[in-house]
């Protein structure tokens, strides 16, 4: 049974930074694409990140990418996402999630085969 769990939100300052961190077990986390979603607007979710199997291939949401970064370490299981110079908007509940299918899969909106319970995030002052 694959489980994620995710950690590393809590409150930070506007301008502030924190990584993101989720946990695989009960399989390999090279077999799978990784993904961050958080809630949004109008929607059920939107993508902030992914990462390919092998961590090499990569996407940040366009009007993230100057704040973000999505990085994976396959020997230790985990999936992180550095978040920087964050502000009032990015306060949420970072998801994270998995599927065997490719990055562009999951940027066209594939549905992930695992998710984690998510980690708030808040930013405040």
């Amino acid at each position: 049974q694959v489980q994620l769990v995710e950690s590393g939100g809590g409150l930070v300052q506007p301008g502030g930074s924190l990584k993101l961190s989720c946990e695989m077990s009960g399989d390999n986390i090279s077999n799978y694409a990784m993904a961050w979603f958080r809630p949004a607007p109008g929607k059920e979710r939107e993508l902030v990140a992914t990462i390919s199997q092998s961590g090499i291939g990569f996407y940040v949401a366009p009007a993230k990418k100057d704040r973000f970064i999505v990085s994976k370490d396959n020997a230790n299981g985990r999936v992180f996402l550095q978040m920087n110079n964050l502000n009032a908007e990015d306060t949420a509940v970072y998801y994270c999630a998995a599927t065997f299918g490719r990055v562009y899969q999951v940027v066209a909106g594939h549905n992930m085969d695992y998710w984690g319970k998510g980690t708030l995030v808040t930013v405040s002052s």
